[in-house]
C-alpha cells in the first residue's frame, strides 16, 4: 500500500500538492519581504527633517569654510588655518545632512577643522554600511581623524570607532562595548534632551571606557546639536542654537586629537 493517492491514470497526487504549498509559502514569503522593503523606502522618504534656511544660507556665505558636496557626504575645510584634524560627522535619522552644515561652522573657521558630514543611505546611518574610509577619503589631507554623529548617526559612529583616532558622541550613546579600546571619547548632551535624555546618557556609560570625557551643556535639546527645526518629541530649549554651537566648537577645539 501507499500513501499517496492515485490520480485517474495512477500517477500519485500528493507529490504534486506539496509542491503547490512550498510554492504558496515562498510566494507569501517573498510578499512579505517586498512589503517591508517597500514601508523601509517609505518611512526613510517620508518626514525628512531638512536645514533651516537662514543659518544655512549664512553658513555658505561664511567666506572662512568652503562647502564641497558629494553623493558621499559634504566636506567642510577652513579657508585658513588647517589643523590637520578632522571629524566624520554621521546625521541623525532622517535628517538632512545640510541641516548640521550651520552647526559645525565655529569649528571649522575659528579651529581649522575639517568636518565631513556624510550623507547615509535611505537616511538612516543603521542601513549604510560603508567604511569610515569613504568618508575620510573625501579630505585625504586630515592627518588625524575623529568620527562622531547625532542620536542615531553617534549609535553608527560607535560600530566605526576603531578605525578612527577618537570618538564624539553628540546626544547620543552606544549600543557597542567600547570599555576595552583605549580610545578617547567625549560625550556631549543636552539638558533639555527629550529623546537622548541625560538618564539614558548616563545608563548607556558603562559601554565606554572609565576615562570618557561627559559635557552637558544647559539648556540645550536634542534637535540643539542641529539646525533643522523642532523635534518630535524634544525637550524645550532654553539656550540660543548659536550658543550650542559655540560650546560644541569650544569643547571639540580642547578635545580631538592633534596629528
Amino acid at each position: 500500500m501507499t500513501d499517496t493517492e492515485p490520480s485517474a491514470g495512477g500517477a500519485p497526487r500528493a507529490p504534486r500538492r506539496r509542491f503547490r504549498v512550498l510554492r504558496w509559502i515562498l510566494g507569501g514569503l517573498g510578499a512579505l519581504v517586498a512589503l517591508a522593503v517597500v514601508g523601509i523606502l517609505i518611512y526613510s522618504q517620508v518626514g525628512v527633517m531638512g536645514a533651516e534656511p537662514d543659518p544655512l544660507a549664512e553658513a555658505r556665505a561664511n567666506p572662512g569654510m568652503t562647502i564641497t558636496e558629494d553623493g558621499a557626504g559634504i566636506v567642510l575645510s577652513p579657508t585658513d588655518g588647517d589643523t590637520g584634524r578632522g571629524l566624520v560627522f554621521i546625521p541623525g535619522a532622517k535628517v538632512d545632512a545640510l541641516g548640521y552644515v550651520a552647526t559645525f561652522a565655529d569649528t571649522v573657521v575659528d579651529d581649522g577643522v575639517t568636518v565631513v558630514i556624510t550623507r547615509p543611505w535611505l537616511n538612516l546611518a543603521f542601513f549604510d554600511p560603508r567604511p569610515l574610509s569613504t568618508f575620510t577619503d573625501l579630505a585625504p589631507a586630515v592627518e588625524s581623524w575623529a568620527v562622531g554623529g547625532h542620536s542615531l548617526g553617534g549609535v553608527r559612529a560607535c560600530q566605526l570607532a576603531s578605525d578612527a583616532d577618537a570618538l564624539v558622541l553628540f546626544a547620543s550613546y552606544c549600543a557597542t562595548d567600547l570599555t576595552a579600546s583605549g580610545l578617547p571619547v567625549l560625550s556631549l548632551s543636552g539638558s533639555e534632551d527629550g529623546l537622548s535624555t541625560p538618564q539614558k546618557i548616563a545608563d548607556a556609560a558603562t559601554e565606554l571606557p572609565s576615562d570618557a570625557v561627559f559635557v552637558e551643556i544647559p539648556g540645550a535639546s536634542h534637535a540643539s546639536f542641529g539646525a533643522y527645526g523642532p523635534q518630535a518629541g524634544d525637550g524645550t530649549p532654553t539656550i540660543d542654537r548659536t550658543e550650542v554651537d559655540r560650546n560644541l566648537a569650544d569643547e571639540l577645539d580642547t578635545f580631538l586629537p592633534a596629528p
